[in-house]
Formats: C-alpha cells, structure tokens, sequence
C-alpha cells in the first residue's frame, strides 16, 4: 500500500501554502471584494493598500531601488515575454543570447523574434555533466548588436545554480539589459538584484514565492524601465482624462484589473518568507539536498540509474532529475505515486534544449523531484529510499 501522499513536485508550483495565504485571500473574497484604483469608496481604497503592501514586501526580499519598479503579472511567462518584447519590438534587428539550458518561456519569444525577422540569436552551450554555463563563453557571445542577455538562474530540469552575478557584471560592462529568469530561485535562494547586476527579473508568484497560481512579477531596475516598450495597454484607473498609456510606474505596463485576490495571497506568501527568513529557508533547502546525496550515495551502486546536476551542494538547488535505464520517466512517476504515494513530474518540463544536453531527450527526458520550504529531511530520505529499492528490484529482475 502506498504511504499517506507526499508532494514533491514544488517546481511546479508549491505545496502546502502558508495557512496566511489562504486566509488573506478568503477575507478579500468575503470581506473588500473591490478592484483596486476603480473607485473612492473605502474597499477599493483598503484593495489598493493591499496591492502596494505586497509591491513593498517583493522590493524588500529582492533589494529592488523602488516597489513602483515590481510589475504584477499573470505568471513568469507573461513576465518574461513582456521584458523580451518590450526590448525587442519593434527596432531594427537585434541579436540576444540565452543558453541551451532555458525553459520554453524563453526560448519561444526568441525564436519567434527570428521568424519574424526582427531577431538573431545565440544558444550559448552548458556543460552537460554539471549544467553550469561559462561566464567568459557569454563574453565572447557579445555582438555590437546585442540588446538582450536572457538565462534562468536555476535549472528547472538539473537544479544547477547559474553563475548569474558574474554574468550580470559582464552585461554591465557593455551596457546590454539583463533579463533573469527566478522561477526556480525567488523564495528559495538568497536574490539582491542591486548586488547580482540584474536589470530585470522575472519570477512567478505561485512557486517559491508561495502564492496561488495566476501571479507574477517583473522587477524592473530603473535606468532600464525606460527602455522597455509596453506590449499591451489600456485602463488603470489612472489619468483616465488620457487616451493613451500612462508613462509612469507601475501603471505603464499594468494594463486592466489585477488579480487582487491572487495578489492578496501572494503578499502573505512573501511575509512568511521574510518572518522565517530567506536565510533560513535557504539553509532548509541546503540540508534537504545534502540529505538527497547523501541517502542514494548509501545505496551504492545502483545499476542503470542517472542522477543530473551538479554533483555539489553550493551549486545545486532543490530540483532533481533522474532517469532508469529500460523504465520511461511517466512510468516511474506512477511506480513512485502508486507504490509509495510520492508526487513528481515526468517529461520534458518545458526545457527540451536541457534535455538534449544532458542526454535524456531521447529517453522522453526525466523524472523530477522538487522540494519546498515544508519538505523535510525524512521526506527526502524516504523518496531517496524509494529510488534505491526500485532500481534494486529492476535489476534484480523484481516486479515493482
């Protein structure tokens, strides 16, 4: 019989949320209700408080210049492509760099800027044992029309931490916006945008941020909001006199009524992270993946089985991929949930240029482990022991 349901697919979006989260969404729900900046009477007033609340604690967790600066969006996607448009549309042809290690809300908008004309690209190379791109190899990737430098602070496949403050003073260097992808760091690792040379930041608010789905956040570093075209207008409730867009933050590039409720959450999302503190979450995550060596390194030799990433703690985050010779990923995850109710994702995860580097594209890629701030260190010995005994069994010519 399978064990009492464990999650372990917090790359996803996380799981369990604060109980504050949930509560600060059912009192807007039952208790305001209103759209923030859509009217003069006290719950769309104390709607607006709350939004600019949750601006103010984002800006504290990241070290951002100015909350005005961090623009809620739908997700990370949404983020992404209205920083990657913005730069990018339209003007003359331009050139941008990413890696091949990035997720598809990347790589799209890229790719479709160069069918469209309007862009060329460079796919800078990983390595594929440790995940970790070189700094210099993005130096010499630079062209004099380079406008944008994109790439994911941690690997959603392979968990490998990205170099992305040395990266970030090479983009300063030739005054090329940088553009970080957080979906799998905000919440989880230490991020000061100041100190890491980021110009603009895109990151979900549902994943380590702790908020529901439907939210996200653009940070934008000043001297860079004003070169970033807005991609979508329209009402504000702002200088409504006006026909066209706002030019000021936020306003300028959020367009149409918030997700105020989701907002709601995601701000309690972020206090418990500043109550417990980053640092704390951060040193759980440490102990968690140590704890995930560790405990399949005890099995020894385990035949057929493939762990990806760097092999380090400094440099691997709470994502693990794995893959069992002669088992599909989609069929190991249902061994894991039947067997012993343990939650994981199987695939591509939305990475296919991951997979291809790391080799497993041609398996139908891997089967991943996430952890969260609620995972505990028994959980990732149970799911390490899981591993351990299924890949024994296969080998031993075992029905599992």
């Amino acid at each position: 019989m399978p064990s009492p349901t464990l999650y372990l697919d917090n790359a996803a979006t996380s799981f369990p949320k604060p109980r504050s989260v949930l509560a600060a969404m059912q009192h807007y729900a039952t208790e305001l209700g209103a759209s923030p900046g859509r009217g003069s009477y006290r719950q769309s007033v104390e709607s607006g408080k709350l939004i600019d609340l949750c601006r103010r604690r984002i800006n504290t967790l990241i070290n951002g210049e100015n909350p005005s600066h961090i623009i809620f969006t739908l997700n990370c996607t949404d983020a992404l492509n209205m920083a990657i448009k913005g730069l990018a549309w339209p003007r003359k042809r331009i050139h941008l760099i990413t890696t091949d290690l990035e997720h598809n809300s990347i790589l799209r908008p890229f790719n479709q800027l160069v069918a469209d004309g309007l862009a060329t690209q460079t796919r800078v190379p990983v390595d594929p044992v440790t995940g970790l791109v070189d700094p210099d190899l993005i130096r010499k990737a630079i062209m004099p029309d380079t406008a944008l430098i994109a790439l994911l602070h941690v690997s959603n496949v392979t968990g490998t931490i990205q170099p992305i403050a040395e990266i970030g003073r090479i983009a300063r260097e030739h005054d090329i916006p940088y553009l970080v992808d957080a979906a799998q760091s905000i919440g989880h690792l230490p991020l000061d945008v100041q100190a890491m040379n980021i110009d603009l930041l895109a990151a979900p608010g549902h994943k380590g941020l702790l908020g529901p789905l439907g939210t996200g956040i653009l940070y934008l570093r000043p001297d860079i909001a004003p070169r970033l075209r807005t991609w979508r207008e329209g009402g504000t409730g702002s200088v409504s006199e006006l026909d066209t867009q706002p030019d000021f933050l936020p306003d300028r590039f959020e367009a149409g009524s918030h997700n105020t409720i989701g907002i709601v959450g995601l701000s309690e999302g972020v206090q418990y992270l500043l109550d417990r503190t980053l640092a704390d979450v951060h040193s759980h995550g440490q102990s968690l993946i140590k704890t995930m060596l560790e405990s399949l390194t005890e099995w020894g030799e385990m035949p057929g089985f493939h762990l990806y990433g760097h092999p380090t703690v400094k440099h691997h985050a709470g994502v693990f991929s794995v893959r069992i010779d002669n088992i599909e990923p989609l069929e190991l995850a249902a061994i894991l949930e039947t067997q012993y109710g343990i939650l994981t994702r199987a695939g591509l995860h939305c990475a296919p240029g991951a997979h291809r580097t790391i080799g497993s594209l041609p398996h139908g890629g891997t089967t991943r482990f996430s952890f969260g701030p609620f995972t505990t260190l028994q959980d990732v010995k149970y799911a390490a022991d899981a591993l351990g005994q299924i890949c024994h069994a296969l080998h031993d010519g075992q029905k599992v």
